[in-house]
């Protein structure tokens, strides 16, 4: 079964600043809900983890990312992930994300398409269900990378004001300032969170909701 969703999302953050979050695999993996990378085996290909709970049941399913395209040119890129569980179940998500200039240039804007398949057990919940979820799931996602993205834009407003800060120290002390101030610690993972299942179900069923009742009105 497959899903296919188009996305736009508005960041506060200027074009480099969330190029910074985007063009670090790493990083873009961690904004995906539950997903970590434990395993670099070359320039292009990684494996990792999702981690999901149900209630008090937690899962973990082992995948392997391919990065097909990085193109800091045109502020692009495109990755494969896959992976299965015990169970047979198997999916697999084709991301093509791209950075756009924002209205001022400060912010920015983030595009995606995704391709979603599954099957297995997975496949039984038809596209009334797969795509809701699928689409919450990039909404963690874009939510995830516009903190990240905002937390580059924070660290490079700091570092601008230690280096003001810095004018009249000698050398040693504004260099370490300015590590101090690295907008890339702000790219940093965060702490891996598990996907929550039931969490996406709700916001599922209030999407429903609402639309049933906007649709009485």
């Amino acid at each position: 079964m497959e899903v296919k969703l188009d996305k736009r999302w508005p960041l506060d953050a200027s074009l480099e600043q969330a190029w910074a979050v985007l063009s670090d695999i790493r990083a873009t993996a961690a904004c995906m809900p539950g997903a970590a990378i434990t395993e670099q085996v070359d320039d292009t290909h990684y494996k990792g983890t999702v981690r999901t709970r149900i209630g008090p049941a937690q899962m973990q399913f082992g995948g392997e990312i391919e990065v097909k395209a990085l193109d800091a040119a045109t502020h692009s890129m495109q990755m494969l992930g896959k992976g299965a569980d015990k169970a047979g179940s198997s999916a697999s998500m084709d991301l093509a994300a791209r950075l756009e200039p924002g209205q001022t240039p400060d912010t920015s804007v983030l595009a995606g398409t995704a391709t979603v398949v599954v099957s297995g057990k997975l496949a039984q919940f038809g596209n009334r269900l797969l795509v809701p979820v699928s689409d919450a799931m990039l909404a963690q996602f874009a939510d995830n990378f516009r903190a990240a993205a905002a937390a580059v834009a924070a660290t490079a407003t700091a570092a601008a004001a230690a280096g003001h800060a810095a004018e009249g120290t000698d050398a040693a002390d504004a260099a370490d300032t300015a590590k101090a101030a690295s907008p890339a610690a702000a790219t940093a993972p965060a702490p891996v969170r598990e996907l929550n299942a039931l969490a996406l179900l709700w916001q599922v069923f209030k999407a429903w909701l609402a639309g049933l009742f906007g649709r009485k009105r």
